[in-house]
């Protein structure tokens, strides 16, 4: 949903399911249901904790990882953004981030995309057992974090 040129051909978009399609969702008791179309098309299939990329292979790398616990699995919303479990997200996403880590180059750059609708982001970066360089709020509320990592920097020496 991040990006302006999702085929650019320098990018690969990696996520776990490949999903296309109009699909009916129920909206609320007011609104009734609608159909919404779901493109989910990644370039790669697999697991953010368990990326198929060799070390250091990367200058950027982008994580956006899902930010909800509280919502159901056939929710439009969790559909198109995924979700976290609710007891024991901090693994998922602490795994995940140092698997950006690792396939980023020394020197490159984890850019770390975070909403704080249900969980607040200082709980994230205790998780990670890392903190940004620098980032911004934005958005509704300023909900949403993006922040910078510099592999070799601070906290991202492992």
């Amino acid at each position: 949903m991040i990006w302006f040129d999702p085929d650019c051909p320098d990018a690969i978009f990696l996520d776990k399911r490949r999903v296309e399609g109009k699909r009916i969702w129920k909206s609320s008791a007011k609104s009734g249901t609608s159909v919404r179309h779901l493109d989910v098309r990644p370039d790669v299939v697999g697991d953010f904790t368990a990326m198929p990329f060799e070390e250091c292979s990367f200058d950027l790398v982008v994580f956006d990882p899902p930010h909800l616990r509280h919502v159901g699995e056939n929710a439009w919303i969790a559909q198109k953004y995924g979700s976290l479990p609710e007891k024991g997200w901090e693994p998922i996403v602490r795994d995940g981030f140092w698997e950006c880590v690792r396939v980023v180059k020394w020197g490159g750059t984890v850019v770390f995309k975070w909403s704080e609708v249900q969980i607040r982001v200082g709980l994230v970066w205790k998780a990670l057992g890392a903190r940004p360089l620098f980032g911004t709020r934005v958005g509704k509320n300023a909900g949403t974090i993006w922040a910078c990592f510099l592999k070799g920097a601070g906290d991202l020496v492992r």
